[in-house]
C-alpha cells in the first residue's frame, strides 16, 4: 500500500480522552458549557461540543495520564461572545489576548487575525483549553466541495459578516447586485475555505 493509497482512506478524529480525577464534577462542568451529552458504553461519559465533529470522552478506566495533563484547541467564530457565554455559565475564562510582535500581548489584535485573538479556561481537573478565533481557514485546509457550516449560530454569523461585506460591494460598483444570494454564497466559501475573497 502506497501513501496515496492510505490517502484515499477517510480518518476523522472522533474522540479524545480527556484524563480526571472526579467524573461527576467533570461531567457536571461539561454540562453547564451545552456540550452534548451522548450516549456511550458503561462506564464512560462523552461529550460533544456545539458544531463539533468530534467529542471528548472521560471515565474512571479510559487513562493512565494523569488527570488536568490534557490540552485542547476550541475553534470559535467571536471570542469576545464566546467568552461572555463561558463566563455567564460560571466558567472562569482568563482575558482575551493574541500573539503581537514582542510576544504575548493583551486585548483583542488589531485586525483580529486568522487564530490570533485567544484566551484559555480550564476544567475542574485543571485540563486546558485554549479559544482560538477564527472565521476563516488557512488556505488548503479545507475542500472547497466540502466547506460546511457546523451550527445554525455558526451559519448566522457567516451571513452577517456576507451581509457586511456585500454592503461595502454595493458601494464600491454603485448598483444594487440582484445576485447577491450567489455573491453571499462565494464569499463565505471563501471565508471558510481560506481563499480570495470576492470584491
Amino acid at each position: 500500500m502506497t501513501t496515496e493509497d492510505v490517502r484515499r482512506v477517510d480518518m476523522k478524529i472522533e474522540v479524545l480522552v480527556l484524563p480526571v480525577a472526579d467524573v461527576e464534577r467533570t461531567k457536571e462542568f461539561y454540562g453547564r458549557l451545552g456540550w452534548r451529552l451522548d450516549a456511550t458504553s458503561p462506564g464512560v461519559v462523552r461529550f460533544t461540543p456545539p458544531g463539533s465533529a468530534c467529542s471528548v470522552q472521560f471515565g474512571e478506566a479510559l487513562t493512565d495520564a494523569e488527570p488536568g495533563s490534557g490540552k485542547g484547541y476550541l475553534v470559535v467564530a467571536d471570542i469576545v461572545a464566546a467568552r461572555d457565554a463561558l463566563m455567564a455559565a460560571g466558567v472562569t475564562v482568563e482575558e482575551i489576548f493574541h500573539d503581537g510582535p514582542g510576544g504575548r500581548e493583551a486585548g483583542l489584535d488589531a485586525d483580529r487575525g486568522m487564530y490570533r485573538p485567544r484566551a484559555t479556561f480550564a476544567d475542574p481537573d485543571g485540563n486546558q483549553w485554549l479559544l482560538q478565533e477564527n472565521r476563516s481557514r488557512l488556505p488548503g485546509r479545507v475542500d472547497p466541495a466540502e466547506a460546511t457550516f457546523s451550527s445554525a449560530g455558526d451559519l448566522a454569523a457567516a451571513l452577517r459578516r456576507a451581509e457586511a461585506a456585500h454592503g461595502e460591494h454595493e458601494k464600491r460598483t454603485g448598483e444594487r447586485d440582484i445576485n447577491w444570494p450567489d455573491w453571499y454564497a462565494e464569499y463565505m466559501i471563501a471565508e471558510r475555505t481560506g481563499t480570495e475573497l470576492p470584491t
